[in-house]
Formats: structure tokens, C-alpha cells, sequence
């Protein structure tokens, strides 16, 4: 009786795992039939990849909304680059020749686009469904220029922002917001680093990424820096960074690097390193980009150091002139763009219209049910989470409004982001510069190093300020003088 019923059991046992494995693969051939439909788009974007869950059901997402909402059937592959600097990683996977159908650039572009590799997205634009409807006037220049990348974002330009309970606390904060002359500027700093408002912090008052770019987008146009090709007055042109304004902008740099003011490690900073010294405390004030980036800043600094730090948005030095800086049409410098020799195309830029209509929006601008805002009384409700992390991969258009309205107790976006936006079109400025040609890229790129690197010798007083001169004799040889001149031929 025994063996009987173990024998029994066994075969129970076997038919189970055989209807178990013949059940599997039956959904396995399910699946293989779902996405045999589809087609498979190879993309690349700076800030996703295979390894990243978030990355995953974010365009698992779309696959769903494309295929719901527009009958399109797409299985997206998502391509890893390795840790580094992204627009170098990305160079050495085109330049093998692995060039997906989809890719987001953030420098590195123009040589793709002088080889004929990328797509013009002018005829599918002005043929789409949504995209033509959302495309900035600035995006219109700049793709009349230059055709290959697409980056309808809001003027972006990098803006100043500080702790709220800091701020508050410094006597020199109402003349600053009054009137934020250069001076202005410094008292305030010296002050931030005399006080030391969080104890032994902050060490310093402002630090930055890697070079001075990003603190040039407060003092430039103060300085009479206002255009990348300035007017002297007999009419002619010169390059801004060969200028006096120029000569005075690096006085003041270095002494705010010899005083300790601004941080004595920016020039190796990352971007991560950089916010984790705001974050810390240890720097009072970071440039960062306006919109989503300085919500983003709001959401951590709220979580790490109460409702008091809410951040305060500074203004641009005021001086000869006063703004962030003039706004170049020429080329979008970071956006997405399309393989000229990709099999799909077509396909890869409905994937983008998608992206622009009120369901590839929903899925774009609010992230995940969730996680990242509930539906409560027919209104979305932005969470912790939304501030925090989330961020829109593709479009935001300036005048968006979401088909399911936002709760006014949590909006799109917080006050200070809110008011880095409107700040960044209340200064906007065309600049005048143009493509360089590209026989003269190779002595550009050089001029450009010469630049880099003379400035930061200034800047940390490894070179006394005398040597300016020095440096635009230098400049001129390097090809300054052949670039100055086709400047002024198309600027007069």
C-alpha cells in the first residue's frame, strides 16, 4: 500500500512539473509572439540604461502608450555606455561605427552631422502630428541653422540659488536682491563665509563644476559681457574672451579664489561632487539649471535640512549690462537626434511625436502612479518622490497643460523653479555667434584649450593678471586672427 501511494505521489508530482514547464513556455511563446510584432529601436540617452529599473518600466511604459494610443509596435533596447564623461563614451560607440537608431547628445554632435550621419528633422516637423505645435521661436532658429538635433526644453540657463535659512539670516541679503551690483555680490559672499551660518560651515560661498561656465552666467553681462562677438567702437568685432571685459571678469574670479570665496577645489568638481557640497553645507551657493534641476535641488535640500532651507533664487550681477547670459541660436547644444542610417526612421520620429501629445506627455512630464503623483478627487498629487527624482526625458513645452489638472497644493513645479523660468525669459537675449566652419574647428578647439587653460592659471594665480596680453597674442596665433575676421565679415 505504501509503495502504491508514493508511486502515486510521484506521478502527481512529475505531471505537475511537466504542466508547470508546458505552461511557461507556452507564456514564453506569448510573449515571443507580443514582441515579435514589434520593432526594435535602439536608443541612447545620457541618464538611462539597461541596469536601471526606473529606465526599464519608464519605457515599458511607452512601448504600452504607443501601442494603446497609436497602434505602434515598438520593442525599445536601451544602449549602456560606461561610467565617464558621456559625450566621450558616446564619440567611441559611434566612431565604431554601433550608431543607434536614437540618440541624445550632449556635445560630440557636429562632427556626426558634418559626415551626413544624422537625419534633418525639418520635413518630418513641419508633417507631424504634435511636435510642430510645441517647438520654441528659439528652437525654430536654431534648427533653420542647424536641422540635426531637437531640444524643446524652456530657456535653461544655469541660475544661482541658495539655502532659505542662510539667506535670511545675512545682512547684506536685502541690498543684494536690490540691487545685486558686483560689489553687492562680493559683500554678500564675504559675509556667508565671515558668519558661518550652519556652524563651522559654509567653507566657502559658491563652488562649480569644472571650470567657470557655470558662474559666468552670473557676472558675464555684468561685466559687458553680453555677446559672444562684442562691438568695439570703431565698429568692429572682437571675441568676448580676448576683451578688457574679459581682463576685468578674471580679476575679480581670482580674488574671490584667493580670499576663499569661491570653492579652492571647483576645477576638479563633477556635477555629483558639486551638489554634494551644497547639500552638505559646505558651499552657501550653487549655479544650476533653471526649471526642473532647481526643483529637483529644492526636493533634496527640503529633505535634508527642513522646510527653514527652502531655496531663494538669486539674481544676475548687475552691472553694464545685467542677465544670464545671451542665448545662442546657432545649434542646440545637447537634444536628440535621428540615425540617417537607421532602418526606421520614420518610426523613431513618431516615437518622438508621441512624446509631444497629451499621453506621451502624461508619461514624460509625471513619471509613475504611485510613486510619483496619485489621483485624488479627478486631480494629480505630486509626491516627495516627483520633486526629488523625476525628471522629463524628452519635451516640456512652455504653455502645457496636463490633461488631468495638478492640485494647486502641489504643483509642477515648486516657487523658486517656478521663478528661474520666468526669470530666464525676462533676460533673454539673442547672441550673435555662428557655426565655426569646418576647416576651422581643429585651430577653434585648440583656441578653446588656450582659453581653458590660461583662464584657470589666472584664476588660481599660478599667472598674474599682467599676462592677458600675453594670452590674446597667443589666441590671434593660435587662429584668432583668420576667426576674427570671418566674424566680422558675417556679422557686418
Amino acid at each position: 500500500m505504501r509503495k502504491s501511494f508514493l508511486a502515486i505521489l510521484s506521478l502527481i508530482l512529475v505531471l505537475g512539473l511537466l504542466a508547470a514547464c508546458t505552461n511557461k513556455e507556452e507564456a514564453g511563446q506569448e510573449d515571443k509572439k507580443e514582441k515579435g510584432g514589434a520593432t526594435t529601436i535602439r536608443i541612447v540617452m545620457k541618464d538611462d540604461n539597461s541596469s536601471n529599473p526606473v529606465s526599464e518600466k519608464y519605457y515599458d511604459a511607452i512601448e504600452k502608450g504607443l501601442l494603446e494610443d497609436e497602434n505602434i509596435k515598438v520593442n525599445f533596447e536601451l544602449v549602456d555606455l560606461p561610467q565617464g564623461n558621456y559625450a566621450e563614451k558616446l564619440n567611441l560607440l559611434l566612431n565604431s561605427g554601433d550608431i543607434p537608431d536614437m540618440i541624445y547628445f550632449q556635445g560630440g554632435d557636429q562632427a556626426m552631422a558634418d559626415q551626413g550621419l544624422l537625419e534633418d528633422l525639418r520635413p518630418y516637423i513641419k508633417e507631424s502630428k504634435y511636435l510642430k505645435d510645441i517647438v520654441h521661436p528659439f528652437n525654430e532658429k536654431r534648427l533653420e541653422n542647424y536641422p540635426y538635433l531637437l531640444w524643446i526644453k524652456p530657456l535653461a540657463p544655469k541660475v544661482p540659488v541658495i539655502r532659505g535659512d542662510w539667506f535670511n539670516k545675512m545682512e547684506t541679503s536685502k541690498a543684494l536682491m536690490e540691487n545685486p551690483t558686483v560689489d553687492n555680490y562680493y559683500a554678500f559672499f564675504k559675509e556667508l563665509v565671515k558668519k558661518q551660518p550652519g556652524g563651522d560651515k559654509p567653507k566657502y560661498a559658491i563652488t562649480v563644476a569644472g571650470d567657470i561656465a557655470e558662474i559666468d552666467y552670473m557676472f558675464d553681462m555684468a561685466f559687458g559681457i553680453d555677446k559672444t562677438w562684442l562691438q568695439k567702437e570703431d565698429g568692429s568685432y572682437e571675441y568676448a574672451r580676448v576683451s578688457k571685459q574679459q581682463k576685468e571678469k578674471l580679476e575679480f574670479y581670482n580674488k574671490l579664489y584667493k580670499e576663499g570665496l569661491l570653492d579652492p577645489q571647483y576645477l576638479t568638481k563633477q556635477w555629483d561632487t558639486k551638489e554634494k557640497a551644497f547639500f552638505d553645507g559646505e558651499a552657501a551657493i550653487i549655479p544650476g539649471t533653471a526649471g526642473k534641476v532647481i526643483d529637483i535641488y529644492e526636493g533634496k535640500m527640503l529633505q535634508v535640512s527642513g522646510e527653514e532651507a527652502s531655496l531663494v533664487m538669486l539674481p544676475p550681477a548687475k552691472g553694464e549690462y545685467q542677465g544670464f547670459g545671451a542665448t545662442d541660436v546657432t545649434k542646440e547644444s545637447r537634444g536628440i537626434a535621428v540615425s540617417a542610417n537607421s532602418e526606421n526612421k520614420e518610426l523613431v520620429f513618431k516615437i518622438l511625436d508621441y512624446m509631444a501629445s497629451p499621453e506621451g506627455q502624461m508619461i514624460d512630464r509625471f513619471g509613475f502612479e504611485g510613486d510619483h503623483y496619485n489621483v485624488v478627487d479627478g486631480k494629480l498629487q505630486l509626491t516627495d518622490k516627483y520633486y526629488s527624482e523625476w525628471f522629463a526625458r524628452f519635451w516640456e513645452p512652455a504653455d502645457y497643460t496636463p490633461a488631468t489638472p495638478v492640485d494647486e497644493t502641489t504643483p509642477l513645479l515648486s516657487e523658486t523653479a517656478e521663478k528661474s523660468l520666468q526669470s530666464a525669459e525676462e533676460y533673454y537675449a539673442e547672441d550673435n555667434s555662428f557655426i565655426i566652419p569646418e576647416e576651422y574647428v581643429a585651430n577653434w578647439d585648440a583656441m578653446q584649450n588656450l582659453y581653458m587653460e590660461f583662464t584657470t592659471d589666472i584664476i588660481t594665480g599660478k599667472r598674474p593678471i599682467s599676462d592677458f596680453d600675453k594670452f590674446v597674442k597667443e589666441w590671434n596665433e593660435a587662429g584668432g586672427e583668420q576667426i576674427t575676421e570671418l566674424a566680422n565679415k558675417n556679422l557686418r
